[in-house]
């Protein structure tokens, strides 16, 4: 067997991919290269892959190829009538990130929640030797407990998120963009009843037609002034325009992004301009990212393999 692993940058240089040479001859490759893709997989029974749009263009060449393993969750990528007419198997990861996501939105949260930025600035730039108090409390921040947290799309990362928000003692209710989840544990509330109650919101969901500039200027403006917004789930969920507008007229409390509608961030990016850390952090796309969920990410791609060389299906993907 020919494998040929392809933007294997993007699961990091600390990973181990070892375990691949007991399918057969493997080449690696860390980055996409648009003029190259399609020669160096042209010999190729299997592919490994992340973001590289898969379709005609890139596999007409490729008579061997027998299967497509994504080392993400998400599809969209995939031209599914184009693979599922030539036989392909195409299979993708799940689950490997919920802790690693879970722990990173109350990271996101805290940073802003408890203004860490602020009181870290404060010790550093020397200012708290000069006290005359063993505390400041200049900026004020608050207790989660008792705070109502929203949550829109309740999935594996949605509900291990409200698991652990409710240990905090937060009141959790959730909004489901299809309209078809139910989750007994939780209160299920309409969208304006989310955008208007919640002191946290906290946004788990796919980019789909549904989600697609969920958040704009009407729900930002319906959000208590001291409400928080993570989004975790895709950038393009959240107006990016209305955003920045509303953390520039203080319209809510403040905001935690691991995700942007265009990343690596665009320079013209409207959230550039909120320089004010104690009210927006923005990571880059690395919720997903601690170094177990991204061996677990090639874990599980070595699986898939191993499930299709025994002819089993497992996560095996169709749409």
């Amino acid at each position: 067997m020919k494998l040929v692993f392809m933007e294997a940058d993007t699961l990091g240089n600390d990973v181990d991919l070892s375990a691949f040479n007991s399918f057969g001859e493997v080449a690696v490759y860390g980055k996409s290269n648009p003029k190259e893709n399609a020669a160096r997989i042209r010999e190729a029974d299997i592919i490994i892959v992340n973001k590289i749009p898969i379709n005609e263009a890139l596999l007409q060449d490729c008579k061997n190829l027998k299967l497509i393993c994504l080392t993400a969750t998400g599809t969209n990528n995939v031209d599914f009538p184009y693979v599922t007419g030539r036989g392909i198997r195409v299979t993708n990861v799940s689950g490997y990130s919920t802790e690693s996501v879970a722990q990173h939105t109350f990271a996101l949260l805290f940073y802003i929640y408890e203004k860490l930025y602020f009181y870290d600035r404060y010790v550093k730039s020397g200012e708290y030797v000069k006290c005359d108090i063993f505390s400041k409390f200049d900026v004020h921040f608050h207790e989660l407990s008792g705070k109502r947290f929203g949550i829109v799309g309740l999935g594996a990362i949605g509900g291990r998120v409200a698991g652990i928000a409710r240990a905090f003692g937060c009141d959790v209710v959730y909004y489901s963009t299809t309209g078809a989840h139910d989750d007994p544990k939780y209160r299920r509330v309409d969208k304006e009843t989310l955008f208007r109650e919640s002191d946290i919101i906290s946004i788990h969901a796919p980019l789909n037609p549904a989600t697609k500039n969920f958040v704009g200027w009407e729900e930002l403006s319906l959000m208590k002034r001291d409400a928080i917004l993570l989004n975790l789930g895709r950038g393009a969920i959240v107006d990016q325009e209305a955003l920045a507008r509303a953390l520039l007229e203080e319209k809510i409390g403040g905001a935690g992004l691991d995700v942007l509608t265009v990343e690596p961030m665009a320079e013209d990016n409207p959230l550039l301009a909120i320089q004010d850390s104690t009210r927006l952090i923005i990571t880059p796309h690395i919720a997903w990212a601690t170094t177990e969920a991204r061996q677990r990410c090639v874990d599980e791609v070595v699986q898939n393999i191993r499930a299709y060389l025994q002819n089993r299906e497992r996560n095996c993907v169709t749409k």
